[in-house]
């Protein structure tokens, strides 16, 4: 898990990774808060971060992770109904650990079943530290799928958080634990109310996307965006190029440069832009 907290564009929290399968990523031990300069911030670690991606992301935005995308044929990788439980949750990059619910069925969805071998509490002690929950509750608002104490037991394992198209309920005792939700409300019922829960890390559909076990979630004020796990180096080598070039053109547009020209750059635009940078070539526009 990567925690970049963006409060007032200074203070950055930096968490290693748990050793869950991902490469390069074996650091447990926090590591001391890092001042960002004002001109923006910037990512350290003790972990080696040249090659890697999942640290690159963190500094780069969901809406331009989901233009990368779009530009390499996906369309579908918005979750919907996956809005932040708490204003101002810090931008989170992790491996996706997936869960999945169906509707109901009265001789299943039962108290009891919450002591069964297969259930959301077992599913949530085979989390690894560092993973995001991502749950498929096919958009049911009308009954929680986690409450407060399952929260509390999902941060004291270090996951990194909880998305899901469904809903959460103890809202008060949830913000208490501290662990970042983006979901679609609150409700009071619990989940065997409206859902039952059938398995973990198997495919899933969260807010109308495909999630596959270790695909790339990255989350922010916008929600929740899906890497697909094959396109997480091409996408991390060419999101910071693109950011960069998207705050030039704010500057430019910041003078009173007209659009058209602009945003999209056609050529000349860009060759401006890449005289800003003294000459050096961008990756994430040609």
């Amino acid at each position: 898990m990567l925690i970049i907290d963006y409060d007032n564009a200074t203070a950055i929290r930096c968490i290693g990774f748990a050793d869950h399968g991902v490469a390069g990523l074996t650091n447990t031990r926090p590591t001391a808060p890092v001042r960002a300069p004002a001109s923006g911030p910037i990512v350290r670690s003790s972990m080696s971060t040249q090659a890697d991606p999942l640290v690159t992301l963190a500094g780069v935005t969901t809406a331009t992770i989901t233009t990368l995308l779009l530009k390499k044929g996906l369309r579908n990788v918005w979750m919907r109904g996956t809005r932040p439980l708490k204003p101002g949750q810090p931008r989170l990059v992790g491996r996706a650990f997936t869960l999945r619910f169906v509707p109901a069925r009265e001789d299943l969805a039962t108290p009891e079943s919450w002591s069964s071998p297969k259930s959301t509490r077992a599913a949530i002690e085979a989390m690894p530290a560092g993973c995001i929950a991502v749950v498929d509750a096919m958009g049911v608002t009308g009954a929680g799928i986690f409450g407060d104490i399952l929260c509390a037991r999902m941060q004291r394992r270090g996951v990194a958080g909880l998305v899901t198209d469904g809903v959460v309920r103890d809202v008060a005792g949830v913000l208490a634990t501290g662990l970042p939700v983006w979901c679609d409300g609150v409700a009071a019922p619990p989940s065997v109310a409206g859902l039952t829960f059938v398995g973990w890390q198997e495919p899933i559909a969260c807010g109308g996307v495909a999630v596959f076990p270790g695909d790339v979630v990255v989350v922010d004020g916008d929600g929740a965006v899906l890497i697909p796990a094959a396109l997480l180096e091409e996408v991390a080598a060419l999101a910071p190029e693109q950011e960069r070039l998207e705050a030039w053109i704010m500057q430019e547009v910041e003078k009173g440069v007209p659009l058209p020209g602009l945003y999209p750059p056609d050529a000349q635009t860009k060759a401006r832009y890449e005289s800003s940078r003294g000459g050096k070539r961008g990756a994430g526009h040609g």
